[in-house]
C-alpha cells in the first residue's frame, strides 16, 4: 500500500510523533482511506513522515492493540477486518458509560451546557447539508461535550480507544446515514437532560446508540470483505430492556 501525504494527514514536527502518526493512521483506516488487507511498512511511512522507524514501529503496535492493524511475522503489518464480535462489545460498553454520563447532567442541568449543545445542533443542522464525514466530527464533538460537562473526559478517553471499530462501520454506512434522524435524537437528549428528566436522559442515549444495531446487519452484507463475522448467522446482540421503554417503542418517555 503506498502512503500519500496530505494537508489533512500533516506532522507537526514540534510535537511528539507517536501519537501523531498514530492518529493519522488510525483516522485514515476508520475513514476507509486504508482498507482490510491493506499492507503497511514501517520504512515506507517513515520515509513519507520524514521521521525514523521508531515512532512508527510504536504507532503500529498502539493500533495494534486497538484491533486496527495486525502485524503478522514474515507477511508484515496489515490493516485488520472489522471484527463483528468488537463492534457489538463496543457498542454494548459505549451505551453503558454514556447513559451514566446522561444521568450525571439530568440530575443537575447546567444552563450554560444545554447552550452550547443547543449550538451543536444547529451546527449539525449544517453539517447535514454537506459531507456527512464533517457531521460525524459534529456527531464526535457532542458526545464529547456530554462526557467533558459531566466531568467524565477520562472515560471519554476509554471510550475512543474502545470505538474504532464502531467508528469504520460509521464511514462505511455514510451513504446511508439518517442525519436527520441523529440529530432529532440529539435533541431529545438534551430535552430530557434539561427538564431534569433523569429516566428520559437515560432512554434517550440508550435508544440513540442502538440505531448501529438496525443497519449493521446490512451493513456487513453490503462490505462482506471489510468484515471478519462468524460462519453462519450473524449472531443478534444482547441487551437489557431499556426502564420506562416498550421494546420497540419510537422514542424515549417525557
Amino acid at each position: 500500500m503506498t502512503i500519500k501525504r496530505n494537508a489533512r494527514w500533516a506532522l507537526d514536527q514540534a510535537m511528539p510523533i507517536t501519537p501523531q502518526i498514530s492518529r493519522i493512521l488510525r483516522e485514515r483506516i476508520i475513514r476507509n482511506d486504508l482498507t482490510p488487507g491493506d499492507r503497511l511498512s514501517e520504512s515506507e511511512v517513515a520515509r513519507v513522515y520524514d521521521v525514523s522507524r521508531q515512532p512508527v514501529r510504536e504507532a503500529f503496535i498502539r493500533l495494534a492493540d486497538q484491533g486496527l492493524l495486525a502485524v503478522l511475522p514474515q507477511r508484515g503489518t496489515i490493516v485488520t477486518r472489522i471484527g463483528y464480535a468488537a463492534v457489538l462489545d463496543a457498542r454494548f460498553l459505549r451505551e453503558a458509560i454514556e447513559a451514566d454520563i446522561a444521568k450525571i447532567l439530568a440530575r443537575a442541568p447546567d444552563v450554560a451546557v444545554i447552550a452550547e449543545l443547543r449550538s451543536q445542533l444547529a451546527w449539525q443542522e449544517d453539517a447535514s447539508r454537506g459531507d456527512p464525514a464533517d457531521f460525524i466530527e459534529m456527531d464526535e464533538l457532542f458526545h464529547r461535550t456530554l462526557a467533558d460537562a459531566a466531568g467524565k473526559a477520562g472515560a471519554w478517553k476509554q471510550i475512543e480507544g474502545l470505538k474504532s471499530q464502531m467508528d469504520r462501520v460509521r464511514f462505511l454506512s455514510l451513504g446511508q446515514f439518517p442525519l436527520r434522524k441523529v440529530i432529532a435524537q440529539h435533541g431529545d437528549i438534551v430535552d430530557q437532560i434539561k427538564r431534569g428528566a433523569i429516566a428520559g436522559a437515560n432512554a434517550a442515549v440508550r435508544l440513540h446508540l442502538r440505531e448501529l444495531l438496525t443497519d449493521l446487519p446490512r451493513i456487513v452484507a453490503a462490505y462482506t470483505a471489510y468484515f471478519d463475522v462468524p460462519e453462519g448467522d450473524l449472531p443478534p446482540p444482547v441487551n437489557a430492556p431499556i426502564q420506562g421503554v416498550e421494546q420497540g417503542g419510537p422514542s424515549a418517555p417525557r
